[in-house]
């Protein structure tokens, strides 16, 4: 990887201002409302019993969906410059140099993966300091660093995105990735209130098993080994779909 290349990505992507608007603001303040609103619903459901079973704890569970969802949110935006690199012909003058296709997708995927992890440590410290979230050490590392690696796959898919899309186009395609994957994947509205066939059908998506990520410090119910050979066959197929397209790409040089 040219190093050189990988730091200018990565410092083109912090710079910009909505990143830091994705990164922080957004996933903490949306995890603050959800987990706020979702425990007091409980709340309200027990005290007029009209549930039955064990209580959620909101904060926690949403915490590893909202974690996920974040990581998720930010890594798919690296598409947007990948648009806009085509559509300006600076992806086309990059062929042409010394820098290689391997260097030019291994820095955007590794620019996603860097500024991913600011989103996931955000919700991971609104929760322990706002909402009274503990974990031991162990648990904090195997959620935030669990979930960073689970989001490999959607740097790809934001990537592929990128080369298939135009600079109007790639907005969105990304804003709708956005909502399929946070809301049917179970990231962004919890799994648990979905009817029967909207879980099952909240399986498909890569993004349910990266909130099973995210969710395993708290729940024993959760597929940690299960998320980890699924979300490794995404990043298979995905990493797939984005060589061959740049490929395809290349020959139009």
């Amino acid at each position: 990887m040219n190093a050189a290349f990988l730091k200018l990505e990565v410092k083109r992507v912090i710079r910009a201002r909505k990143f830091w608007i994705a990164a922080f603001l957004f996933p903490t303040l949306l995890y603050l409302m959800q987990a706020n609103l979702f425990d007091m619903m409980q709340a309200n459901m027990f005290r007029g019993g009209g549930r039955e079973g064990t209580a959620i704890n909101f904060s926690e569970h949403l915490l590893g969906s909202l974690a996920a969802f974040g990581a998720l949110f930010v890594a798919l935006n690296v598409g947007t410059r990948v648009a806009i690199e085509r559509s300006t012909g600076w992806q086309r003058q990059l062929r042409i140099t010394p820098l290689s296709p391997t260097s030019y997708l291994a820095a955007k995927l590794a620019a996603a993966m860097v500024v991913a992890l600011p989103a996931i440590t955000a919700v991971a410290l609104t929760g322990a300091l706002l909402q009274g979230v503990r974990l031991p050490v162990g648990g904090w590392l195997q959620l935030v660093l669990g979930v960073w690696l689970g989001t490999l796959p959607f740097a790809l898919l934001g990537v592929f995105i990128g080369q298939v899309a135009t600079a109007e186009s790639v907005q969105v395609l990304t804003s709708v990735s956005h909502m399929l994957l946070g809301v049917l994947g179970g990231a962004l509205v919890p799994s648990v209130a979905f009817p029967d066939w909207m879980q099952t059908a909240s399986a498909i998506m890569p993004s349910h098993w990266l909130a099973e990520i995210g969710h395993s410090p708290f729940e024993d119910t959760a597929r940690l080994g299960l998320a980890a050979v699924v979300l490794a066959g995404w990043t298979v197929v995905l990493g797939g779909a984005v060589i061959l397209r740049y490929l395809k790409d290349s020959a139009r040089v």
